[in-house]
């Protein structure tokens, strides 16, 4: 049994999760959604690492765009994590970790961590606790462990592990033979005939320094980058921003390629955890209850003769779907993806496609996001975009002035601060104000309860980037 609080949790939440579209886009990824319950995949991975006599608080590693999504949430299940540590580009996990471990190192050369993907579901807690117990024997013996999982089908878009012998001195441990990337589907069926394979979990346990020495002298340049990257590291409120230029000199690749499948010390854990990557939309079918029928039907929708389908209306009304069967329907409300459930790999391209178009609806969703709240659009035409902000107490919009529109803010519910110009105002249900063009204000709601304001924005140009800012509370450069 390891000692109380040995182990640290670094959990990586930098992915864009493009094959759960249109719920998944980037600046809103699956890690921030409750997929599967009503926490999000996020928070399901922190909760996960609570037991004080093994853990200590969580690193979240995540990047600029969601750090006040992934604080708030922290907030909303009462965890106060030991940093969040933004990355100013994503270069995949493997510079990921060793940020984490050099400042883990410095606190702690001891330092054990568990690294995870904050996106990944396991329906057996208590397994998983157990499994990083017997991990800490393992890397007590200088291994890098990760968890393999048995596979139930001759899945592709996983990768495997060919586990050897016992590992002497660590119960439940097993060399590791080989690591294989995504099979075709006749090689998957012969690992799971030899009966020596597990799927590659993606979560890994290992003493800071253990990993670093082994980056260290398979790419020594990645670790020079990720060691002047935290050295020129500042502090930003709650946050830890690493150096930009140094880290992009850092290669962009996994743990996987970079370490794993390259060192000596890797061994595997064999766990029944309940784990599914959840991956796409099959595998959230997959995870789910079925009915009679073998559907998975979520929100206001209605089926008639439809059969082993995930059907799912967020945000987008009434969803009505008939005649068909092994099908995927998700509609939000501005975008219906359909496709068959056993190809969910198409959505990814798919993605691609719209992303070479250019439409926003890959980026983001009607409602975005931000450090004071939300804001989400209604309805928008010639000279004219409606609004819907919503304020949680204590947030404050910056103080900033527009070139090109000018704005009315009608107040539904809560009290607002209003500074317009050279007046303060305090507004409440029903009361109204007009923000000229050029003119200077701000937005605040000080009281403890949120605050929604419809804003009607009036101009030639309502773009998010017609902004000028004098005073932001959250340190922000770019957008409201």
């Amino acid at each position: 049994m390891a000692s109380r609080g040995s182990v640290y949790p670094v959990i990586l939440s930098g992915g864009a999760g493009t094959r759960l579209w249109p719920l998944s886009r980037s600046l809103y990824p699956k890690q921030l959604l409750p997929l599967t319950g009503e926490r999000s995949l996020l928070q399901e991975t922190v909760l996960r690492v609570e037991s004080e006599d093994l853990f200590h608080l969580p690193m979240i590693v995540t990047n600029d765009e969601h750090r006040f999504i992934v604080a708030e949430q922290l907030r909303e299940i009462g965890t106060a994590p030991k940093s969040i540590i933004l990355e100013p580009v994503g270069r995949n996990t493997a510079p990921a970790a060793a940020v984490a471990s050099l400042i883990l190192q410095a606190e702690d050369p001891d330092a054990i961590i568990v690294l995870m993907p904050s996106d990944h579901l396991i329906k057996e807690p208590t397994v998983f606790e157990a499994a990083v117990e017997l991990a800490v024997d393992a890397v007590h013996l200088g291994r890098l462990v990760t968890f393999g999982i048995a596979p139930t089908q001759p899945e592709t878009g996983y990768g495997y592990i060919s586990g050897g012998l016992p590992l002497s001195g660590a119960v439940g441990c097993f060399e590791v033979v080989q690591f294989v990337e995504k099979p075709d589907r006749t090689t998957a069926a012969s690992y799971i005939a030899a009966g020596t394979y597990s799927w590659n979990s993606g979560m890994f346990v290992f003493r800071a320094a253990d990993f670093l020495g082994e980056l260290g002298r398979l790419h020594p340049k990645t670790l020079d980058a990720c060691i002047y990257a935290v050295d020129g590291s500042q502090s930003d409120s709650d946050f830890v921003r690493l150096d930009r230029s140094a880290f992009c000199e850092a290669e962009a690749n996994s743990i996987d390629y970079a370490v794993m499948e390259q060192t000596d010390k890797a061994a595997v854990i064999p766990a029944e955890m309940g784990w599914s990557d959840v991956g796409g939309w099959g595998a959230l079918w997959e995870n789910a209850a079925p009915d009679e029928d073998g559907n998975v039907a979520l929100g206001d929708v209605l089926l008639d003769n439809v059969k082993n389908s995930y059907v799912r209306s967020d945000g987008g009304g009434l969803l009505a779907v008939s005649g068909v069967e092994d099908t995927v329907v998700v509609a939000t409300d501005d975008a219906t993806l359909v496709v068959p459930r056993g190809e969910g790999w198409r959505v990814k391209g798919l993605v691609a496609t719209l992303s070479e178009c250019g439409r926003q609806e890959v980026d983001q969703h009607r409602r975005l996001y931000r450090p004071w709240g939300y804001s989400q659009e209604i309805d928008i035409g010639e000279r004219f975009k409606v609004k819907r902000l919503v304020v949680y107490p204590g947030g404050s919009l910056s103080l900033q002035r527009h070139a090109k529109r000018a704005e009315h803010w009608v107040v539904v519910k809560g009290v607002a601060t209003v500074v317009r110009g050279n007046e303060t105002l305090v507004l409440t249900a029903d009361q109204s104000t007009y923000i000229p063009l050029g003119e200077t204000h701000r937005l605040e709601n000080t009281e403890g309860e949120p605050l929604h304001v419809i804003e009607v924005q009036t101009g030639d140009y309502l773009g998010e980037d017609d902004i000028e800012r004098f005073e932001d509370t959250y340190g922000r450069t770019e957008q409201a």
